[in-house]
């Protein structure tokens, strides 16, 4: 009997997860059962992704430019990287712009919505913590993400999953030093880091055997914890714009695979999807990253010289999906508070949403504070703004869902592009969890 292919377990696992918490709804007491006896499946599995993020992203990284003969290789996938991640946001941004123009969900939003949604959500502690923390980031200055960017204890950058950025420095200024040392020189450090990253490759395969279940309480901990109905269904027009404008970034993608690497799209999406529904279930490109690497190096055949450099950059630069959000959100609020756009603001939008998603971090609800920096940078009314949040915080939560599959899928697809590009494009060689089992049983 053949085995249940993984997607079609996890698919499984989030459909009974959003029945369950259903019910759970119905039941007195059934959302307090959920998040106590159900939700620590749910919290333990991301905490097993988050852990082995890090160390992926460091040997991986490191053996990728290590086994380069060439250094100007590693140079002509960076700069085809960065080209083709703002070349995609800048597309994710105008299908946005252009979708909420044309369909106007603010303009439908009744003056008794508006209060309801103030009252419910403007003074939250979340939405006021987003504030802050968007002006915080708009004080720090334009060039402030370069600096964040250059650790000064590699080890506290190790140790926090937010600088990932400067763990992707440490990685490639040691990688590039090591190649400069000679290659008898960096061998017994290069064996260590191919080592540590075949053994981190391996947690990844033993983490997902446990992936249906860890779903399945992630979305049943989502169905109960969604908040009022009545504000869900108020803010429904909305959010089928941004769903939309998603979908067509997938097809966006399909057409680029198609037309670029000469491979068959829905092949593309049943490899990656995994990684997709991952994604969906737990809101974090960062958390879902090992295993986006995984299929993509595996079930793809994206050299790891390319994927090494390209997922671990795109998690946390290129946020297709988060920047197509914020252009509708940003024109939706503005729509539905009267506040007049013109087609000067909008392009300041474009580029604003541009420079915020490379500075943002790859976490659940970072789009919210990123939005903030859009909202001020058209010169949205400062004592406005928690309003304009609170109209879009009631369905934030299963759009951010929704943006990190596209952030995800988009990482997929350009590191394909680019190992195109470069000629690193082969065929997958999957690999099982128990391959070497019969070895150690």
């Amino acid at each position: 009997m053949k085995k249940l292919a993984l997607h079609w377990k996890i698919l499984i696992g989030m459909l009974l997860g959003v029945v369950f918490g259903f019910i759970m709804l119905q039941v007195d007491g059934g959302a307090e059962f959920v998040n106590k006896w159900i939700n620590w499946a749910g919290t333990i599995f991301v905490k097993l992704l988050k852990l082995i993020a890090i160390p992926l992203i460091l040997a991986s990284l490191i053996k990728g430019i290590s086994d380069l003969k060439d250094i100007s290789k590693f140079a002509n996938i960076g700069l085809r990287t960065i080209g083709i991640y703002i070349g995609t946001t800048v597309v994710a941004i105008t299908i946005g712009l252009l979708l909420v123009n044309v369909l106007q969900p603010g303009d439908g939003v009744s003056d008794e919505t508006i209060a309801k949604l103030t009252e419910t959500y403007a003074n939250d502690s979340s939405v006021q913590g987003k504030i802050t923390e968007a002006i915080r980031q708009k004080d720090s200055g334009p060039m402030q993400f370069l600096v964040d960017m250059v650790p000064e204890n590699v080890f506290t950058a190790l140790s926090n999953n937010k600088l990932m950025l400067q763990v992707i420095f440490f990685a490639i200024f040691l990688g590039i030093s090591m190649l400069l040392i000679g290659e008898e020189k960096a061998k017994p450090l290069k064996d260590i880091f191919d080592s540590l990253n075949d053994v981190v490759l391996k947690m990844v395969d033993l983490i997902m055997l446990t992936a249906p279940i860890a779903v399945f309480a992630l979305l049943a901990n989502v169905v109960v914890s969604s908040g009022d109905p009545e504000l869900l269904y108020a803010l429904l027009y909305y959010s089928l714009v941004v769903v939309v404008g998603l979908f067509l970034m997938v097809v966006f993608y399909l057409i680029l695979v198609a037309t670029i690497t000469r491979k068959n799209p829905l092949w593309f999406l049943q490899k990656i999807s995994p990684a997709q529904l991952l994604a969906f279930s737990t809101s974090s490109s960062a958390a879902t990253l090992p295993v986006t690497m995984e299929r993509v190096e595996e079930h793809i055949g994206v050299d790891k010289e390319v994927s090494s450099f390209v997922l671990p950059v795109g998690a946390t630069i290129n946020m297709d999906g988060t920047s197509l959000y914020q252009a509708v959100a940003a024109v939706f609020i503005a729509q539905a508070l009267g506040f007049d756009l013109t087609f000067a603001d909008q392009l300041t939008i474009v580029l604003t949403a541009l420079l915020a998603s490379i500075g943002s971090a790859a976490v659940p609800g970072a789009g919210m504070v990123m939005l903030v920096i859009v909202l001020e940078a058209v010169g949205f009314p400062a004592d406005k703004l928690a309003i304009g949040l609170a109209l879009i915080f009631a369905v934030d939560r299963p759009l951010d869902m929704c943006r990190t599959v596209i952030n995800v899928t988009g990482d997929a697809t350009v590191s394909m592009l680019v190992a195109k590009s470069v000629g690193k494009l082969g065929e997958p060689q999957p690999k099982e969890w128990d391959d070497h089992y019969d070895e150690v049983k």
